[in-house]
């Protein structure tokens, strides 16, 4: 019987195409790990954070990056946040968990997510078309973040950069999500 080895690859993964003045890429080895502050604990897990990462947690709709830019936390709601990072091996919520030392709930969420970086002069062009958040400069500023719905997926926007953003879509629709925003990319251009 032959030997057969797995190997695991986020479903966009090697994807980097430009369309005109937009660059669409896959980040590499990108992990992503939910944060919950239990019930009765967010004061203390909000303190672990600030120790963890030498931030304090965003706000509701907002994101921050540790001064080295190695991690990213985007605060999704309430009581729950994401820690994005770039992170090769299947370890990316132990080496969370242990950071917060137990002060909040974490869950791998790396495989659930496809994501998908564009950026460009004519990014917020392409997004207009498919994403119906507000996304002009006054209204969504860098670090914004936002749940919506693209060409009928759920999906999280954020802001990165003056013209870039980071889209996360469910990692089972990855290939209808990327077909989404080539094609508005390539209508744009």
């Amino acid at each position: 019987m032959p030997d057969f080895t797995l190997i695991s690859a986020p479903p966009l993964a090697g994807y980097d195409r430009s369309f005109g003045d937009i660059k669409l890429s896959a980040p590499k080895d990108l992990a992503i790990v939910s944060i919950a502050l239990p019930l009765g604990g967010e004061d203390a897990a909000k303190k672990a954070v600030k120790t963890a990462f030498g931030i304090a947690l965003p706000e509701v709709g907002m994101s921050a990056t540790t001064k080295d830019d190695a991690e990213a936390i985007m605060r999704l709601g309430v009581d729950q946040a994401f820690v994005l990072f770039p992170c090769a091996t299947p370890d990316a919520e132990r080496q969370i968990a242990a950071k917060l030392n137990g002060a909040a709930y974490t869950t791998d969420q790396t495989d659930a997510w496809c994501s998908l970086e564009i950026s460009g002069p004519g990014a917020r062009r392409a997004l207009e078309r498919i994403c119906p958040v507000d996304l002009h400069p006054d209204a969504f500023a860098v670090n914004a973040i936002a749940r919506t719905m693209m060409e009928h997926m759920g999906s999280i926007i954020a802001r990165t950069g003056e013209e870039t953003y980071l889209l996360l879509s469910a990692s089972s629709s990855a290939k209808s999500f990327l077909h989404a925003v080539e094609l508005s990319a390539k209508n744009v251009t």
